[in-house]
């Protein structure tokens, strides 16, 4: 049954006799983040596509395990550039988030493999120079909520 205002294509979630997953599922014939975006039949448009995931979870893993702001005289000049870091962190997380809402497999490999290599790079011990601050992770929660 079709609602008031939708026409059959949209009713039916196909988009230019292109099928719109809502569960998993493998090929190159997605569409990531935006209409049209790779394409259809462009395996190097695809291959890009998953790149560009990657780079923006791996990114992810970099603004959330960057070391803090340096002490500063005006803490609200601080506080603003924390706050601006924070807002780049949650909507690069966003964009990754709904890169993966493509349900292609090959994004969400794309995305958990940036993610996982950002944090081996970043936020794991390996690269730390100092073991013991290795331990020390940053919190999203003020020090009054832990």
């Amino acid at each position: 049954m079709e609602m008031p205002g939708m026409n059959s294509t949209a009713a039916h979630g196909h988009a230019h006799g292109h099928m719109m997953h809502m569960t998993f599922f493998w090929g190159k014939n997605a569409e990531v983040l935006f209409s049209g975006w790779p394409g259809y039949d462009h395996f190097g448009m695809y291959i890009l596509s998953l790149l560009v995931v990657f780079a923006l979870a791996f990114l992810v893993e970099w603004v959330s395990n960057r070391g803090g702001v340096e002490d500063s005289e005006s803490q609200v000049a601080a506080g603003l550039l924390e706050t601006a870091v924070y807002a780049v962190r949650i909507g690069l997380a966003y964009i990754v988030m709904l890169a993966v809402m493509s349900f292609n497999g090959g994004v969400f490999l794309a995305a958990i493999a940036g993610h996982t290599l950002g944090f081996f790079f970043f936020g794991s011990v390996a690269f730390k120079k100092s073991p013991l601050t290795s331990y020390v992770k940053r919190s999203d929660l003020s020090p009054n909520e832990l």
